[in-house]
């Protein structure tokens, strides 16, 4: 058995956020941890030391702090009825964390200013600029911070703290803040680095689409050229016919008769190349599963023989797809297996349902006992003009074509193949596709082909 590597495949369509949309989230989330660890802090000084704590004023300062935080949450989330973060402008940002720095000095002002050991949780303010904000920004917030300690020199309330209780302090408030410069810089570099990489499979896979748009403007082209000389034959060959019936050749009429039924096939294949290849320019319809493999066999050769084994509950499940671009994908697959199988073998369909209520998939899998695929082929199956063929036998466009009639609906195409004993191909698609969902080239971190044996 052979094995390629698995990309990450995404689960449904969505929008890929922007970097200050990331940022506003963590901001929000450290705002939080920052205040149950000032609220911590009072209540264990107050309880565990014997320290005159300005308890009226503290409680001020960090009300002002989660109303602030209420507030922030409130305009990035409030607005959206999907639950989605809205972007907040780097000016804004800086707002925020100079809101933050004036209130940590106030703080400090109020529980003995320089002397108080938590004066390093101004770092933490610095490292999150540094990583959130722009330069500019983050100079200023370096200003700020320098200046309120400043004004902690010459303006605090004493608080009187031994020598032994304030190197603990020190000790103390040293993990604190390296606790959260480490812990939630690793998150926001995490969570951009993700992005990142989303935003490398959105524009991997509209390249996909852009060259598919041109082989569908191509294909359409070669339709058009094609249309003339073949009414050209399916006339000569009606005039054949009614020359060969009036001399009453009958094998040469039954020769004729199938010229014209192939030129017609001709036509139906050509009709369907002028209207263009995968997604793009269909609707999505709903029909049942049933009707939608028995629209996938239509045309199929009758040897190697097709065997459909699907459950009655999952034949009758409705799904919500584009028709004729799923179905021609999936015929595409069905000949590519009945090719591989070898005239004497059996080609086996089936499908099922999976995943929860909110996202349950169609699993179409198309299994035939051919020889397999190597490693080298397997690596490369899907490539556009890439076919392991014989020569005249195809152009290596039918699995191309399929994965990104597949991938556009929002679905996933996953490839099994051993060698000496056949090729499993496994086509996971939206039960509901929405029009949104139909891509036509547009930027988005879709699934990709998926290659394993």
């Amino acid at each position: 058995m052979t094995t390629a590597p698995r990309p990450r495949p995404s689960r449904r369509l969505r929008a890929i956020p922007d970097r200050t949309t990331v940022n506003v989230q963590w901001l929000v989330r450290l705002r939080w941890a920052q205040l149950v660890g000032q609220i911590a802090t009072v209540v264990g000084v107050e309880l565990g030391f014997d320290l005159p704590l300005p308890l009226a004023p503290l409680a001020i300062v960090i009300g002002l702090g989660v109303a602030s935080n209420l507030a922030l949450e409130a305009y990035v989330y409030g607005a959206r009825r999907d639950g989605a973060a809205r972007p907040v402008p780097d000016g804004h940002l800086a707002g925020v964390m100079a809101l933050d720095v004036a209130l940590l000095t106030v703080l400090l002002g109020l529980t003995g200013g320089p002397h108080n050991p938590f004066g390093f949780l101004y770092l933490v303010q610095i490292a999150l600029a540094a990583v959130l904000l722009r330069a500019a920004w983050t100079w200023a917030l370096v200003a700020l911070s320098f200046i309120g300690y400043g004004v902690l020199l010459g303006a605090h309330r004493a608080l009187p703290i031994s020598d032994d209780a304030r190197l603990v302090g020190v000790w103390v408030a040293l993990g604190v803040a390296a606790g959260f410069i480490v812990h939630f810089l690793q998150r926001i570099t995490g969570a951009l680095a993700e992005r990142e990489a989303e935003l490398a499979l959105a524009r991997n896979l509209s390249a996909r689409q852009e060259r598919l748009a041109s082989l569908a403007t191509m294909a359409a082209g070669a339709a058009h050229e094609l249309a003339t000389p073949l009414s050209t034959v399916a006339l000569v060959a009606k005039e054949l016919e009614r020359h060969l019936v009036a001399a009453g050749d009958a094998p040469l009429v039954e020769d004729a008769r199938l010229i014209r039924e192939q030129v017609g096939r001709c036509r139906v294949i050509l009709d369907q190349m002028a209207g263009g290849a995968g997604t793009i320019g269909e609707g999505v319809a709903v029909l049942t599963v049933d009707a939608l493999l028995a629209e996938s066999l239509t045309s199929v050769r009758h040897e190697p023989v097709v065997r459909r084994e699907v459950a009655a509950e999952v034949a009758a499940t409705p799904v919500r797809l584009p028709p004729r671009a799923v179905s021609q994908a999936l015929r595409s697959l069905v000949t590519n297996a009945q090719d591989a199988a070898g005239p004497s073998a059996t080609v086996t369909v089936g499908a099922e349902l999976t995943g929860a209520d909110d996202d349950r998939r169609l699993r179409i899998t198309i299994v035939d006992r051919g020889p397999g695929m190597t490693p080298e082929v397997l690596a490369r199956v899907g490539e556009p003009f890439y076919t392991p063929k014989a020569p005249g036998r195809g152009m290596g466009l039918g699995l191309y074509l399929a994965r990104a009639v597949i991938e556009g609906v929002g679905g996933t195409m996953i490839i099994e193949s051993t060698v000496g004993q056949g090729t499993r191909i496994a086509v996971i698609i939206p039960v509901e596709v929405g029009p949104e969902s139909v891509r036509t080239g547009e930027t988005n971190p879709g699934p990709v082909l998926s290659k394993e044996a």
